[in-house]
């Protein structure tokens, strides 16, 4: 009897996830989908977040399934490839911003100028910005103290977040422009992740696309890094008259 010897790099892959995206059936390994931890792929397949299965038991993820075959490779080679006629860069990289792979928001770039909206229409904003102090020396990484902040001229948008994360710690600051900050911490990594990828996906539910986003990194002190993450969501609202 002949025994094949199989590389390490197939020995450590383990089994084979199957994940059903948007009605496309992909096969992969769990390692590639935690490529990037803080991404909510990393998040889901971590168990920080809930999952939903088909009825094949694959993992079900109700996003565009054909254009998830460029995620799935990126994540497989940390290299964006595209064909030279593809010409739905936008819808790409509202994929990337919706799985939050920075690595690949960053390939992709700036997004275009949006087109005018019409006269009878304006634009409704929500910024959210997240700052982590994070420490060098834990392993893993451990969060020192993170602010999120939602800005949004958009009352109900606030009201809908405070009532929706009555567990975290959080109060609204009176201004011009209404804001909410949500404050924790001491707490994991994993932690950060997973309210960052929930309010993310609350406001995307709730009508809005993002923008822009931006990552920002700075050391403070020999022992501690501070991330600062940006995101600017819109959606397109009628005017009514007064």
């Amino acid at each position: 009897m002949f025994m094949l010897s199989l590389p390490a790099y197939f020995v450590q892959m383990g089994e084979p996830v199957t994940l059903n995206v948007g009605g496309c059936v992909y096969s992969t390994s769990l390692s590639t989908l935690q490529r990037y931890p803080d991404s909510m792929l990393g998040a889901m397949f971590r168990g920080d977040l809930p999952t939903v299965r088909d009825a094949h038991g694959n993992y079900f993820i109700d996003r565009d399934g054909p254009l998830f075959r460029y995620i799935l490779n990126f994540l497989r080679t940390s290299e964006l490839t595209l064909p030279c006629d593809f010409k739905e860069t936008e819808l790409l990289r509202k994929e990337a911003d919706f799985y939050q792979i920075e690595p690949l928001i960053q390939c992709l770039g700036d997004p275009k100028p949006q087109l005018p909206y019409p006269r009878d229409s304006y634009e409704e904003v929500v910024e959210l910005s997240s700052t982590r102090k994070l420490s060098k020396y834990s392993n893993p990484v451990a969060v020192i103290i993170t602010q999120l902040t939602i800005t949004t001229k958009v009352h109900a948008m606030l009201e809908s977040i405070s009532c929706s994360f009555t567990k975290w710690n959080k109060h609204m600051m009176d201004t011009r422009d209404y804001q909410v900050s949500f404050t924790f911490g001491p707490c994991d990594h994993q932690q950060e992740v997973s309210l960052r990828v929930h309010l993310l996906d609350f406001i995307s539910k709730s009508g809005f696309t993002i923008r822009n986003t931006r990552v920002h990194h700075m050391s403070e002190r020999a022992n501690e890094n501070t991330v600062e993450h940006h995101w600017t969501f819109c959606r397109r609202a009628r005017k009514v008259d007064e």
